[in-house]
C-alpha cells in the first residue's frame, strides 16, 4: 500500500482545490471542501476568495462547539458539510464541485454509467440524485444529508455538482474524478451518436475478481544512475499525463526496461502529482521489491519484453475520448493526418480483460510496428522503444481521438488518407 503524504487539513484542502481548479474541475468561485480532524475541528474552504490561490491562512476552521476561526468566512455550504461529517462518521472529509461533465448530467438530472469504465463502480459504489434548492440553505443542506444517511457516498445535486464524502480528502478526490472520466466517455461516445455499451455484470466481476500474481521478495540491490533516471523520468512523464488528461488519480500505468531484464513500473494506487520515482516498483521475474505492490499489469509488461526486446516502454491508460471508441462500436481510423498513421499504423480492437487474462493472445495483434491497440470495454496500450516513445503513441492516439469527436459534432464526414497516400508514408517514413 503506497503511503500517503502527512499533510495540515487547511494543507490538504488547499492541495485539493488547487488539483480542482487547474484542472478545470471548477471555478473561481465554485466548489468547497472540508476535512474533520481527529480533534472534532472542521476545516473548510473559504467564501469570495479565488479557489486558484488559495493559501494555508485562507482554510477557516469551525471547533466542535461551534466558534469559527479564521480571517475568512467558511463556504457558505458550511452547514451541509457539516451535517453530512456528523451524520455520517465513517466520512472525514466531503468535496463539493461543478466540472463541467458531471453539470451537465446534472441539468439533465441522470448518472453517468458507473459501468462505462471498469474501476468506476467498485470506487465510486452507487449514486443517488438530491433534490435541488438554494446552495447555502437548510433545506438543501436536508436533502443532501438525507441521501448520505441512506449510506450513499456520492450525490449528485440537480442543477448544481456532485457531493462526495468519504475517509479521507485523497480517497474523495479519487472517487470525484473516477466520476468525471466517465462522464467525459459517455459525452465523447454521444457525440459521435453512439451509447456506450457499458460493462455486463459478468465482466465487472471478472475484472473485479482478477488475482494479480503474488510476488516474492526482490533481494535488495543498489541502484545504478541510470535506473534512478529512469525512475525519475517515469515520474516526470506520468506527471505531464495527468496533467494533459491521460492519466488519472484513479488510472494509468507506466512501465520500463531495465538493462537487465527487469522493468520498473507504477504500484497500485500510483498517484501522478503526489507520487515519486522511488515508489516505483522494481519486478524481476517473480520477485518485486519488498513492501511494495506492482500493478496488476506488471506479468503483462514482462510478456512484452520477452516477446519484443526492441520494446522498453508500456503504458495502460484510460484517456477518455479513445475509450470512447473502447466503449462503444465506434471504428478508430488512425489514417487522419500523417502524425497519426505514422505513430499509430492500424489500431486493433483487443478482447475485454485480454491483457491481464492472456497476454500472448493480445501480443499476436500488438507488436512494435501496431504499438497501441484498443482493448474493448477496458482499456487502451500503448508500447514504444522508450519512455518517450510510448507516451509520444498514447498522446496521438487520444488527441486523434479528440479530433474525430470533434468531427462528430460538426457532422461533416471524415475523409481519411487513402490507400495510395497511406503507401506514401510507408515508403517515406519505411513503415
Amino acid at each position: 500500500m503506497i503511503m500517503k503524504k502527512q499533510m495540515h487539513p487547511a494543507d490538504r484542502i488547499v492541495a485539493t482545490m488547487n488539483r480542482l481548479y487547474y484542472h478545470g474541475m471548477t471555478t473561481v468561485s465554485g466548489g468547497n471542501l472540508s476535512i474533520m480532524d481527529n480533534e472534532g475541528n472542521m476545516w473548510i474552504s473559504p467564501s469570495g476568495v479565488d479557489k486558484g490561490a488559495l493559501t494555508r491562512e485562507d482554510i477557516m476552521k469551525i471547533t466542535p462547539d461551534g466558534k469559527i476561526i479564521g480571517r475568512n468566512r467558511p463556504s457558505v455550504e458550511y452547514p451541509f458539510h457539516l451535517s453530512v461529517l456528523r451524520k455520517r462518521p465513517d466520512f472525514k472529509a466531503v468535496l463539493h464541485a461543478h466540472p463541467t461533465p458531471l453539470v451537465g448530467f446534472s441539468l439533465m438530472r441522470i448518472i453517468p454509467e458507473l459501468t462505462a469504465m471498469a474501476d468506476t463502480s467498485a470506487i465510486c459504489g452507487k449514486i443517488s440524485i438530491a433534490k435541488y434548492a438554494v446552495p447555502g440553505s437548510q433545506t438543501l443542506g436536508d436533502y443532501i444529508s438525507a441521501e448520505f444517511e441512506k449510506g450513499y457516498n456520492t450525490v449528485m445535486l440537480e442543477n448544481h455538482g456532485v457531493v462526495i464524502g468519504a475517509p479521507t480528502m485523497e480517497e474523495a478526490f479519487r472517487m470525484f474524478e473516477a466520476l468525471d472520466f466517465t462522464a467525459r466517455v459517455q459525452i465523447a461516445a454521444a457525440t459521435m451518436g453512439k451509447k456506450v455499451k457499458g460493462l455486463t455484470a459478468e465482466e465487472l466481476a471478472r475484472y473485479q475478481s482478477f488475482q494479480a500474481p503474488t510476488y516474492k521478495a526482490l533481494a535488495d540491490e543498489c541502484q545504478s544512475n541510470l535506473e534512478i533516471d529512469l525512475r525519475n523520468e517515469m515520474m516526470q512523464k506520468s506527471t505531464r499525463a495527468y496533467k494533459l488528461n491521460l492519466f488519472s488519480a484513479v488510472d494509468g500505468v507506466w512501465s520500463a526496461r531495465l538493462a537487465d531484464g527487469s522493468q520498473l513500473i507504477t504500484p497500485e494506487g500510483f498517484d501522478p502529482l503526489e507520487g515519486c520515482g522511488c515508489q516505483m516498483v522494481r519486478v524481476k521475474g517473480d520477485a518485486a521489491e519488498s513492501g511494495k505492490i506492482p500493478s496488476k499489469y506488471a506479468a503483462f509488461c514482462a510478456k512484452v519484453y520477452e516477446k519484443y526486446p526492441e520494446i522498453n516502454s508500456v503504458i495502460v491508460a484510460r484517456c477518455p475520448s479513445a475509450m470512447a471508441f473502447a466503449q462503444t462500436d465506434a471504428k478508430f481510423d488512425a489514417r487522419l493526418i500523417p502524425e497519426s498513421y505514422i505513430q499509430l499504423k492500424d489500431v486493433p480492437v483487443l478482447p475485454f480483460m485480454s491483457l491481464l487474462e492472456d497476454a500472448d493472445k493480445a501480443l499476436e495483434q500488438l507488436s512494435p510496428k501496431n504499438p497501441v491497440a484498443i482493448v474493448a470495454g477496458d482499456c487502451l496500450v500503448s508500447m514504444g522503444t522508450s519512455v518517450l516513445a510510448a507516451y509520444d503513441h498514447l498522446e496521438v492516439l487520444e488527441y486523434s481521438a479528440r479530433a474525430l469527436v470533434s468531427c462528430a459534432a460538426i457532422g461533416q464526414p471524415v475523409v481519411t488518407l487513402d490507400d495510395a497516400q497511406v503507401q506514401e508514408l510507408c515508403e517515406a517514413f519505411h513503415l
